[in-house]
Protein backbone atom coordinates (compact mmCIF):
# COMPACT_ATOMS: atom_id res chain seq x y z
CA UNK A 1 0.00 0.00 0.00
CA UNK A 2 2.23 2.91 -1.58
CA UNK A 3 1.88 6.88 -0.69
CA UNK A 4 0.58 8.63 -3.01
CA UNK A 5 1.70 12.17 -3.40
CA UNK A 6 -0.34 14.69 -5.73
CA UNK A 7 1.92 16.92 -5.56
CA UNK A 8 -0.92 19.54 -3.60
CA UNK A 9 0.31 18.85 -0.17
CA UNK A 10 -1.43 15.51 0.38
CA UNK A 11 -1.49 12.28 0.29
CA UNK A 12 -3.40 9.14 -0.03
CA UNK A 13 -3.22 5.41 0.98
CA UNK A 14 -4.40 3.07 -1.87
CA UNK A 15 -5.23 -0.51 -0.68
CA UNK A 16 -2.66 -2.73 -3.35
CA UNK A 17 -1.12 -5.00 -1.15
CA UNK A 18 -3.91 -6.04 1.71
CA UNK A 19 -2.47 -8.15 4.21
CA UNK A 20 -1.97 -11.23 4.77
CA UNK A 21 -5.75 -11.37 6.92
CA UNK A 22 -7.55 -9.28 3.76
CA UNK A 23 -6.89 -6.30 6.20
CA UNK A 24 -5.20 -3.01 4.95
CA UNK A 25 -1.67 -2.74 6.61
CA UNK A 26 -1.06 -0.43 9.38
CA UNK A 27 0.23 3.84 7.30
CA UNK A 28 3.33 4.56 7.83
CA UNK A 29 3.75 7.29 9.85
CA UNK A 30 3.53 11.08 8.72
CA UNK A 31 6.89 13.04 7.84
CA UNK A 32 6.38 16.08 9.56
CA UNK A 33 9.46 17.70 8.77
CA UNK A 34 8.09 17.10 4.83
CA UNK A 35 4.34 18.57 6.28
CA UNK A 36 6.31 21.74 7.63
CA UNK A 37 8.38 22.33 4.58
CA UNK A 38 5.07 22.16 2.10
CA UNK A 39 3.11 24.64 4.84
CA UNK A 40 5.75 27.02 4.53
CA UNK A 41 6.00 26.89 0.71
CA UNK A 42 2.13 27.87 0.56
CA UNK A 43 2.83 30.36 3.29
CA UNK A 44 5.27 32.15 1.08
CA UNK A 45 2.99 31.78 -2.18
CA UNK A 46 0.68 33.99 0.11
CA UNK A 47 2.78 36.62 1.28
CA UNK A 48 3.73 39.30 -0.94
CA UNK A 49 7.69 39.40 -2.37
CA UNK A 50 7.27 35.51 -1.50
CA UNK A 51 9.06 35.63 1.68
CA UNK A 52 8.39 36.08 5.30
CA UNK A 53 10.18 40.17 6.32
CA UNK A 54 10.20 41.21 9.94
CA UNK A 55 7.98 43.17 8.70
CA UNK A 56 5.21 40.58 7.91
CA UNK A 57 5.76 38.66 11.14
CA UNK A 58 5.23 41.97 12.51
CA UNK A 59 1.88 42.82 11.91
CA UNK A 60 0.72 39.49 12.04
CA UNK A 61 1.67 39.67 15.71
CA UNK A 62 -0.05 42.60 16.02
CA UNK A 63 -3.22 41.95 14.08
CA UNK A 64 -3.48 38.35 16.66
CA UNK A 65 -2.67 40.81 19.47
CA UNK A 66 -5.87 42.91 17.82
CA UNK A 67 -8.32 39.68 17.25
CA UNK A 68 -7.44 38.56 20.70
CA UNK A 69 -7.99 42.32 22.67
CA UNK A 70 -11.37 42.41 20.64
CA UNK A 71 -12.39 39.06 21.76
CA UNK A 72 -12.81 40.26 25.27
CA UNK A 73 -16.11 42.29 24.49
CA UNK A 74 -19.24 40.83 26.26
CA UNK A 75 -22.71 41.44 27.06
CA UNK A 76 -24.29 41.53 30.40
CA UNK A 77 -28.37 40.69 30.27
CA UNK A 78 -30.51 42.68 32.32
CA UNK A 79 -31.05 40.43 35.51
CA UNK A 80 -27.32 39.72 34.98
CA UNK A 81 -24.79 41.50 36.76
CA UNK A 82 -20.64 40.60 35.44
CA UNK A 83 -18.07 39.83 37.54
CA UNK A 84 -14.47 40.60 35.74
CA UNK A 85 -11.49 38.17 37.13
CA UNK A 86 -7.80 39.18 36.19
CA UNK A 87 -5.67 35.87 36.64
CA UNK A 88 -8.33 34.39 38.66
CA UNK A 89 -8.58 37.82 40.59
CA UNK A 90 -11.97 39.77 41.37
CA UNK A 91 -11.11 43.71 39.94
CA UNK A 92 -14.56 44.83 40.07
CA UNK A 93 -18.81 44.13 38.87
CA UNK A 94 -20.29 45.42 35.50
CA UNK A 95 -23.69 46.09 34.63
CA UNK A 96 -25.90 44.94 31.81
CA UNK A 97 -25.31 46.33 28.45
CA UNK A 98 -21.38 45.80 26.82
CA UNK A 99 -18.93 45.71 28.74
CA UNK A 100 -15.08 44.76 28.37
CA UNK A 101 -12.74 42.29 30.29
CA UNK A 102 -9.21 41.48 28.60
CA UNK A 103 -10.01 38.18 27.10
CA UNK A 104 -9.04 34.32 28.19
CA UNK A 105 -6.50 33.52 29.35
CA UNK A 106 -5.83 36.60 31.04
CA UNK A 107 -9.33 37.40 32.14
CA UNK A 108 -12.84 35.65 32.80
CA UNK A 109 -16.07 37.11 33.59
CA UNK A 110 -18.29 35.11 35.33
CA UNK A 111 -22.16 36.35 34.95
CA UNK A 112 -25.03 35.60 37.80
CA UNK A 113 -28.70 36.62 37.55
CA UNK A 114 -29.23 38.68 40.52
CA UNK A 115 -32.68 39.49 39.79
CA UNK A 116 -34.28 35.70 39.79
CA UNK A 117 -36.01 34.12 42.72
CA UNK A 118 -35.29 30.96 44.24
CA UNK A 119 -37.53 28.72 46.29
CA UNK A 120 -36.41 25.94 48.35
CA UNK A 121 -38.43 23.68 50.18
CA UNK A 122 -37.90 22.70 53.68
CA UNK A 123 -40.35 19.50 55.17
CA UNK A 124 -41.35 18.27 52.46
CA UNK A 125 -40.59 17.81 48.11
CA UNK A 126 -42.59 18.36 45.28
CA UNK A 127 -41.75 15.73 42.93
CA UNK A 128 -43.36 13.74 39.79
CA UNK A 129 -45.46 10.62 41.49
CA UNK A 130 -44.09 7.78 39.23
CA UNK A 131 -47.62 6.21 39.50
CA UNK A 132 -49.76 8.74 38.87
CA UNK A 133 -47.42 10.98 36.53
CA UNK A 134 -48.44 13.94 38.71
CA UNK A 135 -46.60 16.14 40.55
CA UNK A 136 -47.82 14.84 44.44
CA UNK A 137 -45.62 16.45 47.81
CA UNK A 138 -43.94 14.12 50.00
CA UNK A 139 -43.36 15.06 53.75
CA UNK A 140 -39.43 14.91 55.15
CA UNK A 141 -39.11 14.17 58.78
CA UNK A 142 -36.02 14.17 59.23
CA UNK A 143 -36.37 18.42 58.49
CA UNK A 144 -39.93 19.00 59.65
CA UNK A 145 -40.05 17.53 63.25
CA UNK A 146 -38.71 20.29 65.50
CA UNK A 147 -38.39 20.77 69.21
CA UNK A 148 -40.72 23.64 71.32
CA UNK A 149 -39.50 25.73 74.61
CA UNK A 150 -42.16 23.36 76.34
CA UNK A 151 -40.67 19.94 75.62
CA UNK A 152 -43.53 19.23 72.56
CA UNK A 153 -42.85 18.47 69.10
CA UNK A 154 -44.26 20.20 65.82
CA UNK A 155 -44.26 19.12 62.68
CA UNK A 156 -43.24 22.52 60.55
CA UNK A 157 -43.42 22.89 56.76
CA UNK A 158 -41.80 26.12 54.97
CA UNK A 159 -40.86 28.05 52.27
CA UNK A 160 -37.98 30.27 51.42
CA UNK A 161 -37.69 32.84 48.80
CA UNK A 162 -34.35 34.24 47.94
CA UNK A 163 -32.36 35.70 45.75
CA UNK A 164 -28.45 37.10 44.98
CA UNK A 165 -27.39 40.07 47.26
CA UNK A 166 -27.06 42.50 44.00
CA UNK A 167 -25.05 44.92 46.23
CA UNK A 168 -22.88 41.93 47.01
CA UNK A 169 -23.29 39.27 43.95
CA UNK A 170 -19.21 38.82 44.02
CA UNK A 171 -19.78 37.31 47.88
CA UNK A 172 -22.00 35.08 46.43
CA UNK A 173 -19.39 33.68 43.96
CA UNK A 174 -16.85 33.41 45.87
CA UNK A 175 -17.81 32.42 49.56
CA UNK A 176 -20.67 30.05 48.61
CA UNK A 177 -19.83 26.62 47.37
CA UNK A 178 -23.12 25.19 47.21
CA UNK A 179 -26.01 28.15 48.18
CA UNK A 180 -28.79 25.46 48.22
CA UNK A 181 -27.80 23.52 50.54
CA UNK A 182 -26.35 26.82 52.24
CA UNK A 183 -29.49 28.48 52.53
CA UNK A 184 -31.32 25.25 53.06
CA UNK A 185 -29.25 24.73 56.72
CA UNK A 186 -29.44 28.48 57.53
CA UNK A 187 -33.16 28.50 57.26
CA UNK A 188 -33.43 25.15 58.85
CA UNK A 189 -31.42 26.37 61.88
CA UNK A 190 -33.42 29.65 62.50
CA UNK A 191 -36.47 27.84 62.02
CA UNK A 192 -35.17 25.60 64.96
CA UNK A 193 -34.63 28.77 66.91
CA UNK A 194 -37.48 30.54 66.78
CA UNK A 195 -39.39 27.11 67.44
CA UNK A 196 -37.32 26.23 70.41
CA UNK A 197 -37.84 29.18 72.38
CA UNK A 198 -41.70 29.88 71.59
CA UNK A 199 -44.57 27.24 72.98
CA UNK A 200 -46.64 24.69 71.61
CA UNK A 201 -49.95 26.05 71.84
CA UNK A 202 -48.63 29.92 70.77
CA UNK A 203 -47.14 28.04 67.85
CA UNK A 204 -50.40 26.70 66.80
CA UNK A 205 -52.48 28.99 67.42
CA UNK A 206 -51.40 32.84 67.76
CA UNK A 207 -47.60 33.19 67.41
CA UNK A 208 -47.45 32.07 63.49
CA UNK A 209 -47.67 35.26 61.97
CA UNK A 210 -44.58 36.17 65.07
CA UNK A 211 -42.25 33.16 63.29
CA UNK A 212 -42.25 34.21 59.72
CA UNK A 213 -40.56 37.49 60.13
CA UNK A 214 -38.48 36.17 62.97
CA UNK A 215 -36.78 33.45 61.11
CA UNK A 216 -35.99 35.96 58.15
CA UNK A 217 -34.38 38.41 60.12
CA UNK A 218 -32.18 35.31 61.96
CA UNK A 219 -31.37 34.27 58.57
CA UNK A 220 -30.37 37.09 56.97
CA UNK A 221 -28.13 38.14 60.00
CA UNK A 222 -26.39 34.41 59.54
CA UNK A 223 -25.98 34.82 56.08
CA UNK A 224 -24.50 38.61 56.48
CA UNK A 225 -21.95 37.05 58.76
CA UNK A 226 -20.78 34.62 56.42
CA UNK A 227 -20.71 36.74 53.77
CA UNK A 228 -22.64 34.88 51.69
CA UNK A 229 -23.98 37.68 48.96
CA UNK A 230 -27.48 35.95 49.65
CA UNK A 231 -31.04 38.42 50.15
CA UNK A 232 -33.89 36.55 51.92
CA UNK A 233 -36.69 38.18 50.27
CA UNK A 234 -39.60 35.91 52.45
CA UNK A 235 -40.40 33.10 54.61
CA UNK A 236 -43.42 31.47 53.93
CA UNK A 237 -45.39 28.65 57.07
CA UNK A 238 -46.75 26.05 54.86
CA UNK A 239 -48.57 24.38 57.87
CA UNK A 240 -47.63 24.06 61.23
CA UNK A 241 -49.40 20.81 63.29
CA UNK A 242 -48.31 18.44 66.23
CA UNK A 243 -47.43 14.88 64.74
CA UNK A 244 -49.55 12.49 63.22
CA UNK A 245 -50.12 10.45 66.48
CA UNK A 246 -51.00 12.94 68.61
CA UNK A 247 -52.88 15.23 66.19
CA UNK A 248 -56.25 14.09 67.64
CA UNK A 249 -55.55 15.44 71.10
CA UNK A 250 -54.06 18.72 69.31
CA UNK A 251 -57.30 19.14 67.91
CA UNK A 252 -59.64 18.87 71.17
CA UNK A 253 -57.29 21.07 72.94
CA UNK A 254 -57.57 24.07 69.94
CA UNK A 255 -61.09 23.27 70.61
CA UNK A 256 -61.31 23.66 73.78
CA UNK A 257 -59.00 27.15 73.75
CA UNK A 258 -61.79 28.75 71.43
CA UNK A 259 -64.69 27.71 73.72
CA UNK A 260 -62.56 29.58 76.10
CA UNK A 261 -62.20 32.28 74.02
CA UNK A 262 -65.70 32.25 72.59
CA UNK A 263 -66.81 32.49 76.55
CA UNK A 264 -64.51 35.18 77.93
CA UNK A 265 -65.84 37.26 74.55
CA UNK A 266 -68.88 36.80 75.87
CA UNK A 267 -68.24 38.01 79.55
CA UNK A 268 -66.18 40.71 78.10
CA UNK A 269 -69.58 42.11 76.04
CA UNK A 270 -71.41 41.27 79.07
CA UNK A 271 -69.12 43.48 81.71
CA UNK A 272 -69.06 46.18 78.72
CA UNK A 273 -73.34 46.83 78.78
CA UNK A 274 -73.25 45.83 82.92
CA UNK A 275 -69.96 48.57 84.06
CA UNK A 276 -71.54 51.54 82.41
CA UNK A 277 -74.76 51.28 84.04
CA UNK A 278 -73.95 50.45 87.09
CA UNK A 279 -71.54 53.28 86.32
CA UNK A 280 -74.05 55.45 85.70
CA UNK A 281 -75.83 54.35 88.85
CA UNK A 282 -73.01 55.40 91.38
CA UNK A 283 -73.34 58.73 89.29
CA UNK A 284 -76.59 58.84 90.34
CA UNK A 285 -76.05 58.72 93.87
CA UNK A 286 -73.37 60.38 94.29
CA UNK A 287 -75.08 63.34 93.00
CA UNK A 288 -78.29 62.84 95.46
CA UNK A 289 -75.79 62.43 97.83
CA UNK A 290 -73.78 65.47 96.96
CA UNK A 291 -77.40 67.67 96.75
CA UNK A 292 -78.24 66.06 100.26
CA UNK A 293 -75.11 67.52 101.60
CA UNK A 294 -76.13 71.06 100.09
CA UNK A 295 -79.25 70.97 100.96
CA UNK A 296 -78.77 70.04 104.58
CA UNK A 297 -75.76 72.65 104.86
CA UNK A 298 -78.14 75.18 103.14
CA UNK A 299 -80.83 74.86 106.33
CA UNK A 300 -78.12 74.39 108.31
CA UNK A 301 -76.96 77.60 107.90
CA UNK A 302 -80.31 79.05 107.46
CA UNK A 303 -81.03 78.18 111.46
CA UNK A 304 -77.82 79.58 112.13
CA UNK A 305 -78.77 82.68 110.64
CA UNK A 306 -82.36 82.74 112.04
CA UNK A 307 -81.29 81.82 115.43
CA UNK A 308 -79.00 84.67 115.17
CA UNK A 309 -81.72 87.33 113.94
CA UNK A 310 -83.88 85.78 116.84
CA UNK A 311 -81.30 86.29 119.62
CA UNK A 312 -80.90 89.88 118.44
CA UNK A 313 -84.44 90.80 118.97
CA UNK A 314 -84.77 88.82 121.92
CA UNK A 315 -82.80 91.48 123.31
CA UNK A 316 -84.60 94.06 122.85
CA UNK A 317 -88.23 92.26 123.70
CA UNK A 318 -86.87 88.93 125.92
CA UNK A 319 -90.46 88.92 126.87
CA UNK A 320 -92.35 89.43 123.58
CA UNK A 321 -89.78 86.80 122.43
CA UNK A 322 -90.16 84.05 125.06
CA UNK A 323 -93.43 84.10 123.74
CA UNK A 324 -93.42 83.43 120.64
CA UNK A 325 -90.70 80.83 120.78
CA UNK A 326 -93.45 79.38 123.41
CA UNK A 327 -96.66 79.67 120.93
CA UNK A 328 -94.10 78.58 117.46
CA UNK A 329 -92.64 75.28 119.67
CA UNK A 330 -96.61 74.33 120.51
CA UNK A 331 -97.38 74.55 117.16
CA UNK A 332 -95.07 72.54 116.23
CA UNK A 333 -95.61 69.77 118.80
CA UNK A 334 -99.46 70.03 118.41
CA UNK A 335 -100.03 70.40 114.98
CA UNK A 336 -99.84 66.89 113.87
CA UNK A 337 -101.80 65.36 117.21
CA UNK A 338 -105.29 64.66 117.39
CA UNK A 339 -107.15 67.44 120.15
CA UNK A 340 -109.91 67.86 121.92
CA UNK A 341 -110.81 71.08 123.40
CA UNK A 342 -113.50 71.70 126.10
CA UNK A 343 -114.86 74.68 126.84
CA UNK A 344 -114.82 75.01 130.76
CA UNK A 345 -117.84 78.01 130.74
CA UNK A 346 -120.22 75.52 129.05
CA UNK A 347 -121.42 73.96 131.79
CA UNK A 348 -121.43 70.55 130.78
CA UNK A 349 -118.38 68.19 132.63
CA UNK A 350 -116.43 65.63 130.92
CA UNK A 351 -115.95 62.30 132.78
CA UNK A 352 -112.19 61.92 133.13
CA UNK A 353 -112.54 57.96 131.95
CA UNK A 354 -114.04 58.17 128.65
CA UNK A 355 -111.94 57.76 125.64
CA UNK A 356 -112.31 60.96 123.68
CA UNK A 357 -109.50 60.73 121.45
CA UNK A 358 -110.73 57.09 119.99
CA UNK A 359 -114.37 58.60 120.09
CA UNK A 360 -113.67 61.95 118.51
CA UNK A 361 -113.77 60.32 114.93
CA UNK A 362 -116.97 58.66 115.40
CA UNK A 363 -118.66 61.35 116.57
CA UNK A 364 -117.20 62.98 113.35
CA UNK A 365 -118.57 61.04 111.07
CA UNK A 366 -122.18 60.87 113.05
CA UNK A 367 -122.05 64.14 112.02
CA UNK A 368 -121.32 64.52 109.04
CA UNK A 369 -124.73 61.37 108.05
Amino acid sequence: MPWSNDGKGGGSWKPDNPGPWGQPPRPNPVDFEDWLRRAQARLRSWLPGGGLGGRALLALGLLGVLLWLLSGFYTVGPNEVGLNMIFGRYTGKTSSGLNYNLPYPVGSVEKLAVTDRNTINIGFVSRMDDRTGEEATFDLPEESLMLTGDQNIADVKFVVIWQIDPSHPEDYAFNVADPDDTVKAVAESAMRAVIGRSLIQNILTADRKVIEPAVQDGMQKILDNYKAGVLVLQVQLQSVDPPQEVISAFRDVTAAQQDRDRMRNEAETYANNVVPVARGQAAALVQQAEGYRLQTIDEATGQASRFAQVEAQYKNAPAVTRERIYLETMEKILGGSDKVIVDPGSGQGVLPYLPLPQLAPSNADGASK
